[in-house]
């Protein structure tokens, strides 16, 4: 009788000594500290880019385990797709920022608070780990719009429909870990060669002339050196972006705020029209009749032709240096600030990055969106990720903090002036949609204004 007695007691003093002393909580939080498994999907970054993050995630949330899975940017909108089907699907899945529309009905909006479990170290002489119940407020509009780039808000922020209230209020969708911005590659040896000490910055008469120098064609006219990967649509990286943000350097509203198609309008009671004029300087680029010809649809891709030296210059992402680095180690290049139009005061720059949401089918709604804001809206948190990628930051407190990187230090000063140019329902068309504009003007100039409207009337359908 003694003897299990005495069993007894060792049994209840390990549990009320280890741990989180399970007899000293009460049963909303112990439910709050049962093991679960958080699924997280993304396309760009391997596991490693998240170790730190989640080590630091688990000194407080011990019982909470992410699962992390890379999939191919070619199955993974499919592979999403058929995971909720089954009810299989990711819990913390990763989008574009231009996807947000796409993917609203599929998103878990950012809770105003979350109720988590957090360990608490108790008593004076005798220590114990006692788990409580801590109510967080989640990150607020306000905060949103202080703390990330400006171009978040304005992606992440899509009206809710409360059906209970039967009113419409603004939540969240998504938080980014970083943003990308669209940059100027160049080829010093190719510009050594032409006696070009430094590019243009603005898309100026100059530019114009320095392209033409550095393009090269052989006795029946092919171009053997292209000097600029523009003009075109489907052999172009990225050409959407470039032409986008060309219009809105422009003054061309893309898509304006009452979510119109509008950038093949003329400006009221003037001759001219901000968006068609974008699209014919870019347009010229390829047009044979043109001075500054130097591309056309029978070229390679542009990232290949810049990695095989035959391009002097294109316009690509931080993501791109990696590719560049890897498969031609020896290119002696550069990277320099996206030209501006020198006669506009404001500067507008290109971004392209993915943000971090939760699965409307996960049962674990809170803890997925308690992880998300962790790893994106704490700067200690961020950096971490950061370190890991060699990526431009989200958050404006970080910036100048990269202003200095040899690596991103180009991209990183262009945060604060990048947007995005699409929020409709499906960037994949929209963007196809562009480049085929751009095929087309290619291979009939005198079609252009006919080809931007059929274009403006095709992307309004994604709206």
């Amino acid at each position: 009788m003694f003897k299990k007695i005495g069993i007894l007691f060792i049994i209840s003093t390990f549990f009320m000594t280890s741990g989180f002393g399970c007899k000293l909580t009460s049963d909303e939080v112990q439910e709050k500290m049962q093991p679960i498994v958080l699924n997280y999907w993304r396309v760009w970054d391997g596991p490693d880019a998240f170790t730190d993050i989640i080590a630091e995630y688990n000194k407080l949330h011990p019982n909470i385990q992410i699962k992390y899975r890379k999939l191919r940017y070619e199955e993974y909108e499919q592979a999403l797709l058929e995971a909720w089907a089954e009810d299989r699907g990711p819990d913390i899945f990763s989008i574009n920022a231009t996807w947000v529309g796409k993917y609203q009905t599929k998103i878990a909006p950012l809770p105003e608070e979350i109720a988590m479990a957090y360990p608490v170290v108790k008593g004076t002489l005798k220590k114990e780990v006692i788990p409580e119940i801590r109510v967080k407020k989640s990150i607020t509009l306000g905060q949103l719009k202080d703390g990330f780039l400006d171009t978040v808000y304005k992606d992440v922020v899509l009206d809710y429909y409360n059906t209970e209230t039967r009113t419409t209020q603004k939540k969240i969708y998504g938080l980014p870990l970083s943003v990308d911005t669209l940059a100027m590659y160049y080829n010093k040896d190719l510009l050594n060669n032409a006696g070009i000490t430094d590019l243009a910055s603005f898309w100026s008469n100059e530019f114009q002339r320095q392209i033409k120098k550095l393009t090269k064609q052989d006795s029946r006219g092919n171009i053997i050196q292209a000097g600029v990967a523009m003009g075109t649509g489907s052999n172009i990286d990225r050409s959407a972006d470039l032409l986008a943000v060309l219009m809105m350097q422009n003054g061309a509203a893309i898509i304006n705020d009452r979510n119109s198609v509008t950038f093949t309008e003329y400006l009221p009671d003037q001759d001219y029209n901000p968006g068609l004029d974008a699209i014919r300087f870019y347009a010229d680029f390829a047009n044979p009749a043109r001075d500054v010809y130097s591309w056309n649809s029978d070229l390679d891709n542009s990232l290949n032709m810049f990695i095989d030296g035959k391009l002097a210059v294109m316009f690509g992402y931080a993501y791109h240096l990696p590719t560049i680095k890897a498969q031609a180690p020896k290119l002696n290049f550069s990277v320099k600030a996206l030209p501006q139009i020198e006669s506009r005061e404001q500067v507008v720059n290109m971004a392209d990055y993915w943000v971090e949401t939760v699965s409307l089918k996960s049962k674990y709604i809170p803890e997925a969106w308690d992880f998300v804001q962790f790893a994106t809206s704490v700067p200690d948190n961020a950096k971490l990720y950061l370190k890991q990628t060699q990526k431009p930051t989200a958050l404006r407190s970080l910036v100048d903090e990269e202003l200095d990187d040899n690596n991103i230090g180009v991209f990183a000063s262009q945060l604060l002036t990048a947007t995005s140019w699409y929020n409709g329902k499906n960037y994949s068309v929209a963007e196809q949609v562009m480049k085929e504009m751009l095929d087309g003007i290619a291979a009939s100039p005198e079609r252009l204004e006919l080809e931007a409207r059929i274009a403006a009337g095709k992307i309004k359908q994604t709206l």
